[in-house]
């Protein structure tokens, strides 16, 4: 279900979210370096974040030297973020499988929007984002998005910490 309107979030859940979180599993981290999957996932592990790639149809072992997972349902712990990096059209079973393992918070990406699956995050209390990258919003929030000359909305002449 795509919606025109724009999604807001405040600042500070996103800030608190990616403040909070250690562990991102990656559902469609693609072991293409040129996917924007694989760029945010790189981004973000170079910002301190665990990555667990999870992709049903690669044969690699391991993307950005971490072990490959095939599903979500496949992990013996618990991370706390899960971002989606799947269609529309094959987002609902993933999101049933996140909820079972009660995340902090579920992420879907830039163009991935459904409000089924926002009322059923909120329902079992899992902050929910969606169409938002964390590595984008990471970026903007500490200030490195106005290196590249985009204008990230901050005002500030000292380094955010998230």
């Amino acid at each position: 279900m795509l919606i025109n309107k724009k999604l807001e979030y405040q600042d500070d859940y996103i800030r608190n979210i990616l403040s909070n979180t250690k562990t991102i599993a990656m559902i469609g981290l693609s072991p293409n370096e040129n996917r924007p999957s694989n760029f945010a996932a790189k981004y973000l592990q170079m910002k301190g974040y665990k990555i667990i790639p999870i992709n049903p149809v690669t044969k690699r072992k391991y993307i950005l030297k971490e072990k490959v997972y095939s599903s979500l349902l496949d992990l013996k712990f618990k991370p706390d973020m899960i971002d989606i990096f799947i269609s529309n059209e094959k987002l609902l079973p993933i999101v049933n499988d996140a909820l079972s393992i009660k995340p902090r918070t579920i992420w879907l990406q830039i163009g991935v929007i459904n409000k089924t699956a926002e009322r059923k995050a909120k329902k079992a209390k899992i902050k929910f984002v969606m169409d938002r990258c964390p590595k984008i919003e990471y970026a903007r929030l500490s200030g490195e998005l106005g290196w590249g000359g985009i204008n990230s909305g901050i005002i500030s002449s000292r380094k955010i910490n998230l």
